[in-house]
């Protein structure tokens, strides 16, 4: 995926600093038990899903700390492990993630620790301490389970599953992480920004009183598309056009707009308990999009009767918009804005710009530290599990037209991943005749009866 490596670069270009971390530490022998030993000890990582936001995610982990290598590589595409593997030995990083110099030398990767495959994932997470993963949203329960039940501490990318099924058994890896006291970091990077921290803390302090009423949007031209090429199966073309597939992304409600809603669950404390809302395919339809909508407004309702407006949207010449507002009885957050203004528009605070750090670098720093100090500090997996539901259910209520409740379709079960992972398979999902994928129609389409 392109755009990640666009935001990441514009990021750290408008901020103007790169958070370092570069103290030499000592390092764990064995993934979930932590020794002191020295300094020359190395923290091996391997990535899982070597597209754009892998290679940045991995140039992240390798300067967070200087005794942090890189062992090992998986994709199920050949080229994408090649592509990535050249990125990481380039002599200048900062075009991806605005590091100075490179990280080449902390590159360990043999041929022999490529991997390639569906279950290349398999044959790489034995060999590392910490794993990142960054493949396709679908795909991240499975992984996230197989790096649990190995013993590793995980970085892995939001959204955690596309379905409710995938939710349960994040949620169910989850508490095994934690009896295994496994520091888990999850890419919704709101949570490591300095801005954002300091909102929430005056929040916390009782400024702005309880949250009556939030606004969330995440409304842009779009991303990237990958034409079928002759000779590809289906399986192949969906997973190179991963995005428009909804076992793969989960529409781009769940895999972009995830970052605005988890923010309000953040600052809220609690999660939605029902949905209702409205979308549909206006203008990006046709072979080339799949089955997802370009448009999704949903209505979420929180147990104390507060609600949240949300609104997504891929279509070219519409107004931009990625933020979030929050109301309360007291005043008014602005997050993009990063101030806090009483009921009548008084500034009461405003964070000053000039601390801002890298968010995307602060979650590998802060991660990375814990685990050279022998300290148990991340369980984000549960709160990216049910901010992931949160977005779930508002696709699932844009489709039907319906109100989709938290605990149903959190048991649901429903599942939309293949039963068959390999490149004559038939995916979830199939075009007719004249290659028009199917998709859903609200007041037709239906999850629950």
């Amino acid at each position: 995926m392109t755009s990640p490596k666009t935001t990441r670069r514009d990021f750290v270009k408008q901020s103007g600093l790169i958070a370092g971390g570069m103290l030499a530490a000592p390092a764990l022998a064995n993934a979930g038990t932590f020794f002191h030993t020295s300094v020359n000890d190395t923290i091996k990582v391997a990535v899982i899903g070597c597209g754009g936001r892998g290679t940045g995610a991995a140039m992240q982990a390798l300067v967070a700390k200087p005794n942090v290598q890189l062992v090992a590589m998986a994709d199920a595409f050949r080229d994408r492990v090649d592509d990535c593997y050249k990125a990481l030995m380039s002599d200048d990083l900062s075009d991806w993630s605005g590091v100075k110099g490179n990280v080449k030398d902390k590159v360990k990767v043999t041929e022999e620790t490529k991997f390639v495959g569906f279950d290349a994932y398999k044959k790489a997470i034995p060999l590392a301490d910490v794993v990142i993963l960054a493949a396709p949203p679908g795909f991240r329960p499975a992984h996230f389970e197989e790096a649990v039940r190995l013993g590793k501490h995980v970085f892995m990318e939001k959204p955690l599953a596309t379905d409710p099924a995938g939710v349960k058994q994040i949620l169910d890896a989850a508490l095994i992480a934690k009896q295994k006291k496994l520091n888990v970091v999850v890419g919704l990077q709101r949570h490591y920004q300095s801005s954002y921290r300091e909102l929430y803390k005056r929040l916390q302090d009782g400024m702005v009183g309880d949250i009556v009423s939030a606004q969330a949007w995440w409304n842009g031209d779009g991303v990237w598309v990958n034409p079928r090429k002759p000779g590809q199966t289906e399986m192949e073309y969906q997973m190179r056009n991963w995005y428009y597939f909804n076992w793969l992304c989960g529409d781009h409600i769940v895999e972009q707009h995830i970052h605005n809603l988890d923010v309000v669950n953040w600052f809220k404390g609690a999660y939605p308990v029902k949905a209702q809302g409205m979308g549909g395919r206006e203008v990006r339809k046709g072979k080339d999009f799949g089955e997802i909508f370009d448009h999704h407004y949903v209505e979420f309702h929180y147990a104390d009767g507060s609600i949240m407006n949300s609104q997504c949207r891929h279509i070219k010449g519409t107004m931009s918009k990625v933020d979030e507002f929050i109301m309360g009885t007291k005043g008014n957050i602005y997050c993009g804005q990063a101030r806090i203004t009483d009921r009548t528009g008084k500034e009461l605070f405003a964070f000053d710009r000039k601390k801002e750090n890298n968010p995307y670098q602060a979650e590998h720093d802060e991660l990375f530290d814990a685990i050279t100090k022998g300290q148990y500090k991340f369980e984000d997996a549960e709160n990216g599990a049910k901010s992931t539901l949160t977005a779930i259910m508002g696709r699932m209520a844009t489709y039907s037209g319906q109100v989709i409740e938290w605990d149903k379709t959190l048991n649901s079960g429903i599942s939309i991943m293949p039963t068959v992972y390999d490149w004559n398979a038939k995916p979830p999902v199939l075009p007719d005749a004249n290659g028009e994928y199917p998709a859903a129609v609200p007041g037709i389409t239906k999850f629950f009866a």
